[in-house]
């Protein structure tokens, strides 16, 4: 007799998961995880399948083997269930030739499943999403660039000067730093990091979504390339461009 029905019960608890919530990522009816875990019927190759991509392991272990003696094993054996508890973060990439329509189909979750995803083995627990941006008004980030955001609630959890990706309705997708705007309650002010572009404001009615930047990803050796006088006057002009701001808005 195998220990699917026994794994799987431990598997789910290692997550933390309900019966509920196992059975809507197996795609199973609730029912049907209860008489796998109380050994009244043995799972389907498919979804005995999906587990063992979900956590990691092999067809063999998760049959033959019980995963939960593990717990007091090796270092390795430990480190190994470390892993099977660890839920990488997804990351659904929007491209540039998909902005506009993620404009309109930001909420729709079928647009969002559409979109290709990935993960990064450094990212916490959390909601993220990463955007290609094009052009030179974030500059040194160049063309190109990925920028990978976690998703920030509300306005109110806006940091002064940190970079986020916007959208709203009327700029679409942007990415810039932001400031809260001081003087002027409904409103945030957009800067971009190449001071040949001028701030300026967005309504906070206009806001979707905003995405922290955390990760910048950009292809080796396509940055542009400084000499010192041209850092030393881009890093003038910004700061006289924060200092006229903060003036502005206090």
């Amino acid at each position: 007799m195998s220990n699917a029905g026994k794994n799987l019960r431990y598997l789910r608890k290692l997550r933390g998961w309900t019966q509920e919530e196992f059975a809507n990522k197996l795609k199973v009816k609730r029912s049907l995880i209860g008489a796998y875990e109380e050994e009244r019927a043995e799972p389907k190759l498919e979804v005995m399948e999906l587990v063992c991509s979900i956590f990691k392991i092999t067809l063999e272990d998760f049959l033959f083997k019980d995963l939960s003696e593990a717990r007091g094993g090796s270092y390795l054996e430990r480190r190994r269930q470390l892993k099977m508890v660890a839920e990488s973060a997804e990351v659904s990439f929007v491209p540039v030739k998909a902005a506009a329509g993620y404009l309109t189909g930001y909420a729709d979750p079928e647009f969002i499943d559409e979109l290709n995803t990935f993960t990064l083995p450094m990212l916490a627990p959390g909601q993220y999403r990463a955007f290609e941006i094009i052009g030179d008004s974030m500059l040194p980030t160049p063309s190109g660039s990925v920028i990978v955001g976690e998703k920030v609630e509300g306005l109110e959890d806006l940091k002064n000067s940190n970079t986020y990706v916007v959208l709203s309705r009327n700029e679409g997708v942007v990415y810039k730093r932001v400031m809260k705007n001081n003087r002027l309650k409904n409103k945030i002010t957009m800067i971009s990091d190449n001071p040949q572009y001028e701030p300026y404001n967005v309504s906070a009615e206009d806001v979707l979504e905003i995405w922290k930047a955390v990760y910048i990803l950009q292809k080796a050796n396509v940055g542009p390339r400084w000499d010192v006088n041209q850092l030393a006057g881009m890093v003038n002009n910004l700061q006289e461009q924060v200092s006229t701001l903060k003036k502005k808005l206090n």
